[in-house]
């Protein structure tokens, strides 16, 4: 049983005044739009950095939209934007660590999906992963390997 005080590293906030304080209601407030947790996903699991990389996903979000969704998970405190070292004219996008918290979410998520989606693109690698280390598979996204082949 866990007891004591919750601590948090990073606060993360809404976007707007969240309409209850219920848990699940503040990550709704969040990722409540059919982008932003591809987004991460991108940035967390796959390691794309830059507008050109989350435009190549293959949901193809509209640039208009991608762009106000960086700009809400910047505010939101879970994505970081910096000018690239070597083009200053190129953005790049970093998760904070409030958004690696999120690795484990987007693992179930990931195996939810590929268990009862009879035409899931995800591969026999990433499942086997999750079946045999669940911790290992979780602990390999979190250094920025590849997933499929922890």
């Amino acid at each position: 049983m866990i007891t004591g005080v919750l601590q948090v590293s990073f606060m993360v906030t809404t976007p707007s005044a969240p309409r209850s304080t219920c848990p699940i209601n503040f990550g709704l407030e969040i990722f409540g739009d059919q982008w932003s947790l591809l987004i991460l996903r991108d940035i967390l699991i796959q390691q794309k950095r830059t507008f050109r990389d989350f435009q190549t996903s293959d949901e193809g979000i509209a640039s208009n939209i991608l762009t106000d969704r960086l700009k809400r998970l910047e505010a939101c405190g879970l994505i970081t934007r910096a000018p690239s070292p070597d083009d200053g004219r190129v953005m790049l996008y970093a998760p904070t660590e409030a958004a690696r918290d999120l690795i484990p979410v987007l693992v179930e998520m990931s195996y939810w999906g590929a268990t009862h989606d009879a035409a899931t693109g995800a591969s026999a690698g990433f499942r086997a992963a999750y079946e045999t280390d669940r911790a290992g598979l979780i602990a390999a996204i979190r250094a920025g390997m590849d997933p499929s082949k922890a």
